[in-house]
Protein backbone atom coordinates (compact mmCIF):
# COMPACT_ATOMS: atom_id res chain seq x y z
CA UNK A 1 0.00 0.00 0.00
CA UNK A 2 2.73 1.95 0.81
CA UNK A 3 4.50 1.62 -2.43
CA UNK A 4 1.38 2.71 -4.04
CA UNK A 5 1.28 5.63 -2.53
CA UNK A 6 5.16 6.39 -3.25
CA UNK A 7 5.38 5.90 -6.43
CA UNK A 8 4.20 8.76 -8.32
CA UNK A 9 6.61 10.65 -5.18
CA UNK A 10 9.67 8.30 -7.08
CA UNK A 11 8.42 9.12 -10.62
CA UNK A 12 8.34 13.10 -9.81
CA UNK A 13 11.85 13.14 -8.13
CA UNK A 14 13.62 11.29 -10.85
CA UNK A 15 11.76 14.21 -13.14
CA UNK A 16 12.93 16.70 -11.20
CA UNK A 17 16.25 15.81 -11.66
CA UNK A 18 16.12 15.45 -15.15
CA UNK A 19 14.49 19.20 -15.60
CA UNK A 20 17.52 20.62 -12.96
CA UNK A 21 20.18 18.33 -15.09
CA UNK A 22 18.55 19.82 -18.23
CA UNK A 23 18.32 23.91 -16.59
CA UNK A 24 22.00 23.13 -16.50
CA UNK A 25 22.80 21.95 -19.66
CA UNK A 26 20.67 25.25 -20.99
CA UNK A 27 22.46 27.53 -18.51
CA UNK A 28 26.12 26.44 -19.71
CA UNK A 29 24.97 26.75 -23.49
CA UNK A 30 23.90 30.41 -22.88
CA UNK A 31 26.79 30.81 -21.00
CA UNK A 32 29.01 29.94 -23.78
CA UNK A 33 27.03 31.28 -26.87
CA UNK A 34 30.25 33.95 -27.37
CA UNK A 35 32.54 30.64 -27.42
CA UNK A 36 33.97 29.99 -30.81
CA UNK A 37 33.61 26.25 -31.60
CA UNK A 38 31.49 25.70 -28.36
CA UNK A 39 28.38 23.13 -29.64
CA UNK A 40 25.69 23.63 -27.80
CA UNK A 41 24.23 20.41 -26.11
CA UNK A 42 20.69 19.15 -24.90
CA UNK A 43 18.72 16.62 -23.30
CA UNK A 44 16.54 14.59 -24.74
CA UNK A 45 13.85 13.94 -21.78
CA UNK A 46 11.38 11.52 -22.67
CA UNK A 47 14.47 9.30 -23.48
CA UNK A 48 16.46 10.34 -19.99
CA UNK A 49 13.33 9.36 -18.13
CA UNK A 50 12.10 6.63 -19.67
CA UNK A 51 15.50 4.91 -18.81
CA UNK A 52 15.30 6.56 -15.31
CA UNK A 53 11.93 4.81 -14.67
CA UNK A 54 13.30 1.57 -16.14
CA UNK A 55 16.28 1.81 -14.02
CA UNK A 56 18.76 1.57 -16.77
CA UNK A 57 22.74 2.81 -15.74
CA UNK A 58 23.58 2.13 -19.17
CA UNK A 59 25.53 -1.13 -18.91
CA UNK A 60 28.90 -1.19 -20.93
CA UNK A 61 27.63 0.10 -24.08
CA UNK A 62 26.69 3.14 -22.63
CA UNK A 63 25.01 5.79 -26.07
CA UNK A 64 27.07 8.73 -25.55
CA UNK A 65 26.47 12.36 -27.63
CA UNK A 66 26.91 12.26 -31.10
CA UNK A 67 24.88 8.63 -31.27
CA UNK A 68 28.15 6.79 -30.79
CA UNK A 69 28.83 3.78 -28.22
CA UNK A 70 31.22 2.79 -25.50
CA UNK A 71 32.88 -0.94 -26.78
CA UNK A 72 34.91 -1.22 -23.70
CA UNK A 73 33.49 -0.79 -19.96
CA UNK A 74 37.16 1.12 -19.69
CA UNK A 75 36.17 4.01 -22.24
CA UNK A 76 34.88 7.47 -21.11
CA UNK A 77 31.08 8.08 -21.33
CA UNK A 78 30.74 11.78 -23.10
CA UNK A 79 27.72 12.66 -20.89
CA UNK A 80 28.28 14.14 -17.48
CA UNK A 81 29.25 12.04 -14.95
CA UNK A 82 26.59 10.81 -12.58
CA UNK A 83 23.78 12.42 -14.37
CA UNK A 84 22.47 9.06 -14.98
CA UNK A 85 21.29 10.82 -18.06
CA UNK A 86 24.34 10.33 -20.42
CA UNK A 87 22.25 8.18 -23.08
CA UNK A 88 19.75 11.08 -23.30
CA UNK A 89 22.75 13.92 -23.88
CA UNK A 90 22.87 15.03 -27.32
CA UNK A 91 24.08 18.03 -29.62
CA UNK A 92 21.88 20.61 -30.29
CA UNK A 93 20.81 21.17 -34.06
CA UNK A 94 22.34 24.29 -34.85
CA UNK A 95 19.70 26.93 -36.62
CA UNK A 96 21.82 29.46 -37.58
CA UNK A 97 25.62 28.70 -38.90
CA UNK A 98 28.07 30.70 -37.26
CA UNK A 99 31.66 31.88 -38.83
CA UNK A 100 33.44 31.21 -35.44
CA UNK A 101 31.53 27.41 -34.98
CA UNK A 102 29.39 28.02 -32.18
CA UNK A 103 26.33 26.01 -32.60
CA UNK A 104 24.33 28.58 -29.63
CA UNK A 105 21.37 30.05 -31.12
CA UNK A 106 20.46 32.11 -28.06
CA UNK A 107 16.58 32.47 -29.10
CA UNK A 108 15.82 28.72 -28.68
CA UNK A 109 18.05 28.82 -25.69
CA UNK A 110 16.10 31.28 -23.76
CA UNK A 111 12.83 29.39 -24.85
CA UNK A 112 13.84 25.90 -23.93
CA UNK A 113 15.28 28.02 -20.53
CA UNK A 114 11.69 29.33 -19.75
CA UNK A 115 9.83 26.10 -21.02
CA UNK A 116 12.59 23.67 -18.62
CA UNK A 117 11.84 26.43 -15.89
CA UNK A 118 8.28 26.28 -15.79
CA UNK A 119 8.13 22.48 -16.27
CA UNK A 120 10.38 22.08 -12.71
CA UNK A 121 8.34 24.14 -11.28
CA UNK A 122 5.03 22.06 -11.62
CA UNK A 123 7.12 19.45 -11.29
CA UNK A 124 8.36 20.84 -7.74
CA UNK A 125 4.48 21.81 -6.84
CA UNK A 126 3.22 18.07 -7.65
CA UNK A 127 6.02 16.84 -5.33
CA UNK A 128 4.74 19.40 -2.65
CA UNK A 129 0.92 18.37 -3.08
CA UNK A 130 1.20 14.73 -2.91
CA UNK A 131 3.82 15.27 0.06
CA UNK A 132 0.79 17.39 1.89
CA UNK A 133 -1.84 14.64 1.06
CA UNK A 134 0.25 12.00 2.24
CA UNK A 135 0.80 13.98 5.07
CA UNK A 136 -2.70 14.98 5.97
CA UNK A 137 -3.77 10.96 5.91
CA UNK A 138 -1.25 9.97 8.09
CA UNK A 139 -2.68 12.88 10.36
CA UNK A 140 -6.45 12.15 9.47
CA UNK A 141 -7.22 14.80 9.06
Amino acid sequence: MFAQMTDSLDFHSKALVLRAERQRLIASNIANADTPGFVARDLDFRAAMSDALAGNDGGTRRQTLAGASNTHARHIALGSAGSGAGAALAYAVQSQPAMDGNSVDLDRERASFVNNSVRYESTLRFINGQSKTILSAIQGQ
